[in-house]
């Protein structure tokens, strides 16, 4: 029985950038999406290989007489901490010997296509909850609870609708954040609400990019200062969208209705 060959550089470039793909589209640090290619690499027996990751694009290469260097672009990108702990697993397989480089691509590919994310109405249900919850944090009244509840998770459901209409990330984000600053303001109007300020700063709290200026911090600490300035000014757009749509509404606002 003839042994298998052994893997070419082209197939271990194909799993080392499948990898990093899921790990950076869905929430992955840039220094853990390397770290993880170059883990997958030394498993294949490649000892040589270079990876550069930023929020837009891997290029990964492979030294040798069979020199490889390949390019993806990155141009989706969302938060499924669960699918990068599976690719992790799988690395670590990979790493003792475990895998061949056509059973890796082949469970890597699945988890790819898996919808693994909660559905909508459960994270608006978070949204609402945690947005309630933040209200209480920053020192609001319970009678405000319900509306800050209500005002929250509409909010996340009209940005996933924005996101499907508009497609611009930024101008989505604003849109849904003068949605809740309007809504709040009507929950106020109407007597349902007391404290306009605390309902908007709790409704808005699962728009704010937590995680993305959390990998920006951990990038730049790690001297991955393209990715850290990447995100760190996607962070920056983002909350400014958010503040714009929020400071839009209360320019019309005098403390008691409008003006």
């Amino acid at each position: 029985m003839k042994e298998p060959l052994p893997p070419t550089n082209y197939e271990i470039a194909q799993v080392c950038l499948l990898a990093g793909k899921i790990m950076l589209e869905n929430g992955g640090e840039t220094y853990r999406v390397e770290d993880t290619m170059t883990h997958v690499a030394e498993g294949f027996g490649v000892p040589n290989s270079h990876s550069f990751v930023t929020p837009t694009g891997i290029i990964f290469s492979i030294d040798g007489p069979e020199q490889t260097t390949r390019l993806i672009r990155i141009s989706a990108r969302s938060t499924d901490l669960h699918k990068v702990t599976v690719v992790n697993a799988i690395s670590r397989r990979i790493s003792k010997g475990d895998l061949s480089p056509q059973e890796a691509y082949r469970l890597l590919s699945e988890i790819d296509a898996a919808n693994t994310s909660f559905p909508t109405w459960a994270k608006i249900l978070a949204a609402a909850v945690a947005s309630a919850c933040f209200l209480i944090m920053f020192k609001g009244m319970w009678h405000d609870f319900l509306p800050a509840f209500l005002t929250g998770g509409a909010g996340l459901a009209f940005l996933g609708y924005f996101n499907r209409l508009v497609r611009i990330k930024f101008f989505a984000e604003f849109l849904a954040s003068l949605f809740i600053g309007v809504l709040a303001f009507l929950f106020v109007h109407i007597g349902f609400g007391h404290d306009l300020d605390t309902i908007i700063i709790g409704s808005v709290m699962p728009l704010v990019p937590g995680l993305l200026i959390t990998n920006a911090v951990r990038d730049l600490m790690a001297g991955h200062f393209v990715s850290g300035v990447s995100k760190g000014a996607e962070a920056f757009l983002t909350a400014f969208a958010i503040g714009a749509g929020i400071a839009f509404v209360l320019s019309f606002y005098n403390g008691e209705g409008m003006v």
